[in-house]
């Protein structure tokens, strides 16, 4: 019988963060909805069934900021103002090429496609090992490779684990599949780290399966720094298509690797978001969170 691991005090908070998830969803779905009235602490705490103290602890130790400037940060002109700062931003980090690793918070990320032997042979030979992990933004299905993580899929209810591990078959039918806790223990602590915690040692490795041009969108987005945003056409111009801000919409919904390959700072030209792969919710919550992070 294998020995527990214990948690460290971070894994702790993260485990804490994962289960405060739905009731943070909930408020922000409440606070958007009602954000041109202005809600008081108080009417927003009575709509979720807390003490105005305890919702503005709760929400304050999720996010590290008040509601009331979490929000703000998810307005239409908020996002306008972000996408003409931050265009310049990505257009430069792109002009030095796709092929190299990108930044992503104070990770450094390398992406590496499938070749298509792998696709043709359905993953023979590859293992796949994958469980459950806590993250702020609720449970996710982690799954890894020896060339990287391949999956990083939030899960929006009850029973969604099981669908991912069909479709995992489904993308690697010849693959080994295995559910293997510790090959997933550490990416938590990576992915969110807390003040305080040991900096990651070496690039995060990725691993995906897409076409060439889904492959081009998905290195193009780990350029976009965090707390920055870029439209549909912005992605599309960068990777050599102009015109097919559609086609990077196609990309961004078959995007595995949710927070990481972050199609969450991708927005309409005008600002408005479009449908997030793993919820409305989830989106404006990892947007605000990574925002709050960059505030301090």
């Amino acid at each position: 019988m294998t020995a527990a691991v214990p948690l460290s005090a971070s894994g702790a908070d993260l485990w804490q963060d994962c289960r405060d998830y739905q009731r943070i969803a909930e408020a922000i779905r409440w606070l958007e909805d009602r954000r041109f009235d202005q809600p008081s602490l108080e009417e927003a705490a009575a709509a979720i069934g807390l003490s105005p103290f305890h919702f503005q602890r709760l929400f304050t130790r999720w996010a590290g900021v008040s509601p009331k400037r979490f929000v703000s940060w998810l307005t239409l002109d908020h996002a306008r103002q972000l996408l003409q700062q931050d265009m310049p931003v990505l257009e430069t980090a792109l002009e030095v090429g796709l092929s190299g690793p990108g930044r992503l918070h104070d990770l450094c990320v390398t992406l590496t496609a499938a070749t298509p032997g792998d696709l043709a042979s359905g993953g023979a030979g590859m293992t796949i090992r994958a469980a459950e992990i806590p993250t702020p933004f609720g449970p996710a299905l982690a799954a890894v490779t020896e060339r990287g993580l391949c999956a990083l899929e939030f899960l929006a209810e009850e029973g969604a684990a099981g669908q991912i591990w069909q479709q995992l078959r489904q993308d690697w039918p010849a693959a080994e599949i295995l559910r293997d806790e510790a090959a997933v223990r550490d990416l938590p602590q990576r992915l969110f780290p807390r003040s305080g915690d040991q900096p990651p040692s070496g690039p995060l490795a990725v691993f995906v399966k897409g076409s060439p041009f889904q492959v081009a969108v998905w290195a193009a987005l780990l350029r976009i720094p965090p707390g920055a945003r870029a439209s549909y056409g912005a992605v599309a111009a960068a990777v050599g298509h102009p015109g097919a801000a559609r086609a990077v919409g196609t990309a961004l919904a078959s995007n595995r690797i949710g927070y990481v390959i972050p199609c969450h700072r991708v927005l309409q030209s005008s600002g408005a978001f479009r449908s997030y792969r793993w919820g409305r919710e989830r989106r404006h919550a990892i947007l605000g969170w990574e925002t709050a992070r960059l505030s301090v």
